[in-house]
C-alpha cells in the first residue's frame, strides 16, 4: 500500500503550517508568562489533543476527503504537538481497556522522558 503525492502534499503543508503556529503560539505565551515552567509547549499539547479529539469526532459523523483528514490530524497538528496523537490513542484505549489504555500512557510518558535523558547523557558523555 503506498501513500499518494497528494495526501503527502497535505501532510507536508499541514505539518509547515503546524510548526509555525507551535513555534509563534510557544514564543508568545512565555514572553507573557516568563515561568520555569514550560508553559507554552503545555498550551499547545492540550489544545492539539482537544482539537484532534474534536476532528475525530467530526470524521466519525461527516465524509470528509482523506486529504483534507491527513492534513488536519497528521500535518498540522502532529507538526504543532504530538502530543495530540498520544492522547486520542490513549482515549480510544481506555474506551476498550483500562490496562492498555494506562500502559500505553505509562509508556509513552517514562519511555520518551527515560529517551530523552539517554540521548542527552550519551551526548553529555562524548561532549564535555
Amino acid at each position: 500500500m503506498s501513500i499518494s503525492w497528494q495526501t503527502l502534499l497535505a501532510v507536508g503543508l499541514g505539518g509547515f503550517l503546524g510548526a509555525i503556529a507551535r513555534a509563534y503560539t510557544v514564543h508568545i505565551v512565555n514572553r507573557v508568562y516568563p515561568y520555569e515552567f514550560p508553559l507554552g509547549i503545555l498550551l499547545v499539547n492540550v489544545i492539539g489533543s482537544f482539537i484532534i479529539g474534536v476532528m475525530f469526532a467530526i470524521f466519525l459523523h461527516y465524509n470528509l476527503p482523506e486529504n483534507l483528514k491527513s492534513f488536519i490530524t497528521t500535518g498540522f497538528l502532529g507538526a504543532l504537538t504530538t502530543y495530540s496523537t498520544f492522547a486520542i490513542e490513549s482515549f480510544f484505549l481506555l474506551q476498550t481497556s483500562i490496562v492498555l489504555g494506562l500502559t500505553n500512557m505509562a509508556l509513552n510518558l517514562f519511555g520518551t522522558i527515560l529517551a530523552a535523558a539517554s540521548g542527552y547523557k550519551l551526548i553529555h558523555f562524548f561532549i564535555k
